[in-house]
């Protein structure tokens, strides 16, 4: 199959620059200080920019942790239901691991499977941990947040 010639005035994205050229504008005289001065440095500092900047990192922090306990939590739950072997060292650390980020649930309930006991326990820490990562962001995305207003600090160097 092949392709007819492409006409490169049908095919072309932008208009030539050589049609229009902006007429460049200069501000009335001693609008911005006498024209002598050259700006050196300009800068906008949003007093509420680093605020949001550090809620989001702290509320990401959070989430991570909290979302990295219950990956443990349902590891582990999987190696129990696929029967991993207890000496292997990954299997070791993933369950030393869940135990200690269980939240006191291990051994709360009592069925008759242990494969179910685990599900349950650890299922249960797991939901919890979300929950709690959900209920700290919330706490911090409410109180840490800015008022509504709002301050723009501008800063100009002149030399």
């Amino acid at each position: 199959m092949s392709y007819p010639e492409s006409d490169p005035e049908r095919t072309r994205a932008f208009p030539p620059q050589e049609q229009y050229v902006a007429p460049r504008q200069q501000p009335p005289p001693g609008q911005y200080g006498p024209p002598d001065e050259e700006v050196v440095h300009e800068r906008v500092r949003d007093t509420h920019a680093q605020r949001w900047r550090t809620i989001r990192m702290i509320t990401s922090a959070v989430t991570f942790i909290t979302g990295l306990f219950a990956v443990v939590l349902v590891a582990q739950i999987i190696l129990t239901l696929a029967e991993a072997n207890p000496d292997n060292g990954f299997a070791g650390f993933i369950s030393d691991f869940s135990g200690a980020v269980s939240l006191g649930f291990d051994g709360l309930f009592t069925p008759g499977s242990a494969k179910l006991a685990t599900l349950l326990d650890y299922g249960l820490a797991a939901i919890v941990w979300l929950l709690i990562g959900a209920a700290i962001n919330f706490l911090i995305r409410r109180f840490a947040s800015p008022g509504p207003q709002r301050e723009v600090r501008y800063r100009r160097s002149v030399e």
